[in-house]
Formats: structure tokens, sequence, C-alpha cells
């Protein structure tokens, strides 16, 4: 009997337009903002539980969902982006952790979540998300990879002192690498769409940082609230034109997997 974990029904995650990379990059920009201004508005604590919370209310919405719906998607990877960026500095601000180790450290964590879907899957495409099971892989992967985008932004921006505009100029070239890779070069469609996603997190966590963080520390001065509440405005159109038009629903069934070995 199938389990209920593999039963296949409705995909569960967007098509990849336009619409998803803008929605991605103020979801992670929001994330870094919202998880600054909430640490320093409640002090760590509070911060780290409330952000929990909230990212466990949203996966929870997410699952009751029977196929892909825009608003509840991009909440869930809102909260995913605030309480991956608290986890990652909870290693370095709490533990003392150097920001080269903690993303070496959620470098391997995403390696070897991706080595374990795949290994059960047998692909990481995002055009086969139409079961818990599939789905499960996806949001681990999901939040690995805003923990190590999180330490990667600070790691260039503060160990190897680039800046935070610095940080954006590099991460905007890099992830411009898996476009032109897909584009022209005929990369694997699957490792460039996640290549790209990794990076987005970088990039949009320094842009937030940028504009939030004190001019005394490379950024415009402009605060974490202020900067989390245009975001949050911005994510709230793009996601109401998703929600309504539905021009990011994938269409068609799923594409064939390759089934894994029965022992």
């Amino acid at each position: 009997m199938t389990s209920l974990l593999s039963r296949h029904g409705a995909l569960r995650v967007p098509e990849i337009t336009a619409y998803f990379w803008i929605a991605k990059g103020l979801s992670t920009a929001l994330g870094e903002s919202a998880s600054d201004y909430l640490v320093s508005a409640l002090s760590p604590i509070p911060a780290v539980l409330l952000g929990f919370v909230g990212f466990v209310v949203s996966l929870v919405v997410q699952f009751a969902m029977r196929r892909y719906r825009a608003w509840a998607y991009w909440f869930a990877v809102a909260m995913v982006g605030v309480f991956g960026t608290m986890a990652a500095d909870v290693l370095h601000v709490g533990f003392g952790v150097p920001y080269t180790l903690s993303a070496l450290l959620y470098g391997i964590v995403l390696f070897a979540v991706y080595l374990l879907w795949y290994r059960v899957e047998r692909t990481l495409s995002v055009h086969t998300i139409d079961s818990a099971r599939r789905e499960l892989f996806y949001w681990a992967a999901v939040v690995a990879t805003f923990a190590l985008g999180t330490a990667a932004g600070d790691l260039t921006a503060v160990t190897f002192d680039l800046g935070y505009l610095g940080s954006v100029v590099l991460f905007a070239v890099v992830i411009a690498v898996p476009a032109v890779g897909h584009r022209w070069l005929r990369w694997n469609p699957i490792f460039s769409f996640w290549f790209a996603y990794v990076v987005t997190r970088p990039l949009g966590a320094s842009v937030a940082d940028w504009l939030g963080k004190p001019v005394d520390v490379g950024g415009l001065g402009l605060g974490g609230g202020a900067v989390s509440v245009v975001l949050t405005v911005l994510i709230a159109a793009v996601v109401g034109y998703l929600a309504v038009s539905r021009v990011d629903v994938q269409r068609g069934e799923p594409a064939p997997t390759v089934e894994p070995a029965r022992r």
C-alpha cells in the first residue's frame, strides 16, 4: 500500500517564472531585515522563539494545501527566510562559530539534503513536487539554502571585508553564472535552478543589510523595521497578483522520474 507520504497528487510549488525570482528575491531580503529587527526589538531568545513559531505555522498551513496556493507558499518562504536567518546568526552570535565554519557546515547540510533527496526520489526537479515526502525534501533544502546564504553573505561582507554593497555586486555577478550557463552553455536545468536559488539568499540578504544597517557599518541607515515594512508591501502586491492571475501555476502532470529500486 502506498504510504500517505509518497502518495502522488497535484503539484505543490510554483512554476519558475520571472515572478518567482522577483518574489524569491524580496522574500530573502525580508528574511534578513525582519530577523535583524525582531532580534533588536525583542532580544534574541524571544525573537528566535517567535521566528520558530512563525516557521512551524507557515509550514503547517502549506502542507494543509492540496495543491499550490500562492499565498500559502510564499508565506512559508518568508517565514523560512526569517527563521533560516536566525538559525545562521545563532551559530555565530550565540556560539561564536566563525562565518567561514558556519558557511561550510550549512553547505554540507545542504549537500546531504540533496543527496538523500536524490537517492530516495531520483530527481531534484521542482516539477515533481507532488507528494508530502517530496515536499518535505524540498522544504528541507529551502531551509538549508537560507541558512547557507545568510552565512555566506555575512562571510563576504564581514570576514572578507567586502562590505554590504560590495557583497551585493559580488552575488549579482555570481547569480548571472547559472543564467548564462543554462541559456547559452546547455547546463542542466535542475542544477542551474538550485545554483541560482542558493545565491538569491546572500544577494537578497546583502541588499537588505545595505539598506537597513547603520551608516557607520556600511549601510544606508534606513533601519530594519522600515525596510521590512516596504518589503512586506511589495511581496504582498506580487503574491496578490499571482493568487488572482494564477500565472505561476504549473500546468500538466509532473515530469516522469526513475523509480527507486525495490529491495
